[in-house]
């Protein structure tokens, strides 16, 4: 599942190629290092015991564009892996993402000429 964080990269990258259009893959980018700073912090505290970061912020993260690095972060850490709910928001938040970078990606595709 891992490979998943890759798409957005290489669409945004494939984006900026084709149409000159390079803000996707700086947010995507920018928001992912954000996100999994935020998720090194968070374990960082549930270790030390100290305030944690919400998780409605961490989903607030992964939702603006976040979510590749949340992706990473919770395999390297190990971190928010066990809650079913978080999970369930996650994986949504993905499918989510997914399917708009699908639709905008494939726009040409399906619109025609």
């Amino acid at each position: 599942m891992i490979w998943l964080a890759l798409l957005p990269l290489l669409w945004g990258g494939w984006l900026g190629m084709v149409d000159a259009n390079w803000w996707p893959l700086v947010l995507i980018t920018t928001m992912s290092l954000l996100t999994a700073l935020a998720y090194a912090h968070d374990k960082r505290q549930a270790v030390r015991g100290g305030w944690r970061v919400p998780e409605a912020r961490l989903h607030l993260l992964e939702l603006l564009g976040g979510w590749p690095g949340a992706l990473l972060a919770r395999h390297w850490l190990r971190h928010k892996t066990q809650k079913g709910s978080y999970r369930l928001v996650f994986w949504f938040i993905v499918l989510l993402h997914l399917t708009l970078w699908g639709l905008w990606v494939g726009r040409p595709l399906w619109q025609g000429p």
